[in-house]
Parts: C-alpha cells; structure tokens; sequence
C-alpha cells in the first residue's frame, strides 16, 4: 500500500507560477512511475505529466514548454512545477504512482485555480 500526500495548490494569477510536491511513503519510491492528472468540473481526468523511474519526462501537448515535472528519490517526493499559468489549467490535480507488480495508487488532490 502506497500513500500519497500532494500539497502546493492555490489561487494565482494568470501567467503566474505555483509548484505542486507529492510525497509518497514507502521504501520503493524509485521503482514507481509518477505522474500528475488533473480534472476539471464536468472533464474527465487527464494526463498532465509523468516521469519514469529512470527520470525520462512525459507531457501533454497543452503544458509543453511551461510545466515541468521532477522527482527526488531520496525524499520520496514528485514535483510539478507550473509556469505560465493559464485559467483553462484550473482544475483538481492528482499525484499518480504505478508500479506493474505492486499497483497503482492516487492522491486525494489538491485545488489549482488560475484566476484573475
């Protein structure tokens, strides 16, 4: 069983800048591909970013170039920085973990609204 605790959502402006952490417990952080989703009110939830245990960067075409998703083996934490904010990026975003032989687990997500 896999716990994950997303936390850096908020109220920004647009253009503006906001870094969502997930921290993840367990001892093998580093086997599991992490990812960001997101869902908006009446959207179905989507692919925003994921990254390997090898650290290779997967985006969706609609935050290329302006998000960027990291990790840190050692701290058991996922990163998603988000730059260049735009309204249409305001929804619920949610930390992702799979590992084909153990399973794949969700955070309880944190609110993003881009807002003037």
């Amino acid at each position: 069983q896999v716990q994950l605790v997303e936390s850096g959502g908020g109220l920004v402006q647009p253009g503006g800048s906001l870094r969502l952490s997930c921290v993840a417990s367990g001892s093998i952080f580093s086997l599991y591909t992490m990812g960001w989703y997101r869902q908006a009110p009446g959207n179905e939830r989507e692919l925003v970013a994921t990254i390997t245990s090898g650290a290779s960067p997967n985006y969706a075409d609609s935050v290329k170039g302006r998000f960027t998703i990291s990790r840190d083996n050692a701290r058991n934490t996922v990163y998603l920085q988000m730059d260049s904010l735009k309204p249409e990026d305001t929804a619920v975003y949610y930390c992702h973990a799979n590992y084909v032989p153990i399973g794949a687990y969700w955070g309880q997500g944190t609110q993003v609204t881009v807002s003037s």
